[in-house]
């Protein structure tokens, strides 16, 4: 079974499509993300999805999404936000080499701004935002090998930050590897 170089996990803003590829680009693999898999399977955005039927179907698909994923990609993974919250999802992040992108509330209203179509986050955004993190934050944790703080920081900085992290270089071929630390020496 194959499995992802990289997954990134964290809340709207935090980076995870633009440094997913970045990272997926530098280490010389694919990039996937389960939100657009989401879309192009249901054939809608994720706010119709959640509007015409509701979120505990758009957590199926979800599920489903990260599943697929997982088992057959072998690239950099980004997950949607809430995908941390099923405990089968965790569950299969076990072992894998997951990064927690965690960003400020002012950094991800910059980045993404709060009036995005992001169903969760329709009334009162960054109120929702901030009970969302408090809820959310502690499964980031709990999957993550690694927590990368973006704030401040270009998306490359980040890319750099998640390689040192997770100790991976690219590999002659393109693709990642553990870096051997008697190498660096």
């Amino acid at each position: 079974m194959t499995s992802p170089a990289v997954v990134l996990v964290g809340p709207p803003g935090a980076g995870k499509s633009t440094v997913g590829a970045l990272l997926a680009e530098r280490l010389g693999v694919g990039y996937r993300d389960t939100d657009a898999d989401i879309v192009t399977a249901a054939g809608k955005p994720i706010a119709e999805i959640f509007i015409d039927e509701g979120e505990p179907h758009f957590r199926r698909l979800e599920r489903e999404a990260v599943r697929a994923a997982v088992a057959g990609h072998e690239g950099v993974l980004s997950l949607g936000g809430g995908a941390i919250m099923d405990d089968g999802t965790r569950k299969l992040l076990a072992g894998l080499p997951v990064v927690f992108l965690d960003v400020a509330l002012a950094d991800a209203v910059k980045r993404v701004g709060l009036d995005a179509p992001r169903p969760l986050l329709a009334v009162n955004p960054r109120q929702r935002w901030r009970e969302l993190m408090d809820v959310r934050r502690p499964l980031y944790t709990e999957v993550a090998r690694a927590v990368i703080t973006t704030g401040g920081r270009t998306p490359q900085d980040v890319v750099d930050a998640v390689l040192d992290a997770l100790e991976l270089q690219q590999a002659a071929g393109g693709a990642p590897q553990a870096a051997n630390r008697e190498e660096q020496a």
